[in-house]
């Protein structure tokens, strides 16, 4: 979401990748690139698709849990705004009303996840394999690594993928083909503890209780307020120490 080192960093991002690398400059006789063609109409039905859709999850509509008679009039109100119609309903005295009607539906959203992520942390707690600590981090080793184990202090690099209770998958360095590198003191507190676990070649599962995940606000508009979050990480390197033979 946004990136990861900015979600596990508390910024309320949702993804969390590596800085971007350097691109190089091309040489000076290098080929230019051909400038792409116009869209076709099946691509810009997806673009347009694909717009709506990063507009629910980047706004409080994600969370709300509208249903189709609710979610009707929010798309009346956008439809006029967009074109540019006459707002049959001032935006400017009614916000506070709106305000009020999206924390209500927020606070029962995440009474709803609390109670879902109780349940599943209590059959994973009870999974073959599970470690519960004191947080109530619940961590499974899939495969075991040879090197050496992080400390709070390091700064390590890792591939993950982040999911919620669901299965919805909110986050993955897998799928971006590039290694997340962070400093694991500055990172959400599942991960900080649960990767400190690990050691260089290993992988393990995190299952990661809300309250020391995001908490009661959740994470943009991909991961809910008291979300239990799954993660499947697996460590590549800490900064400053030798690979595993």
């Amino acid at each position: 979401m946004k990136k990861l080192i900015a979600v596990l960093c508390l910024t309320g991002s949702v993804a969390f990748a590596a800085p971007p690398p350097k691109e190089k400059a091309a040489p000076a006789d290098a080929p230019v690139a051909a400038k792409p063609g116009p869209l076709t109409p099946e691509e810009r039905k997806k673009v347009l698709y694909a717009l709506g859709a990063m507009v629910a999850q980047r706004t409080p509509l994600a969370q709300a849990g509208l249903d189709e008679a609710e979610l009707a009039e929010v798309m009346a109100g956008f439809t006029d705004a967009t074109l540019g119609k006459e707002l049959k309903v001032p935006t400017a005295e009614n916000m506070p009303k709106v305000d009020q009607f999206l924390k209500e539906r927020a606070k029962i959203k995440g009474e709803q996840e609390k109670a879902k992520g109780q349940t599943y942390l209590e059959e994973q707690a009870k999974a073959p394999g599970a470690q519960k600590t004191a947080s109530g981090l619940i961590y499974f080793e899939t495969q075991a690594g040879t090197g050496a184990q992080p400390s709070p202090a390091d700064t390590v690099k890792v591939h993950y993928r982040g999911t919620l209770v669901n299965g919805t998958e909110f986050d993955s360095s897998f799928k971006r083909g590039t290694p997340a590198e962070f400093p694991l003191s500055g990172v959400i507190k599942c991960w900080t503890e649960g990767v400190a676990k690990m050691k260089v070649g290993g992988k393990a599962k995190l299952v990661c209780p809300s309250d020391i995940a995001y908490g009661e606000r959740g994470a943009g508009g991909t991961i809910p307020p008291n979300s239990v979050l799954n993660f499947e990480v697996e460590l590549i390197s800490i900064a400053g120490k030798a690979a595993p033979q």
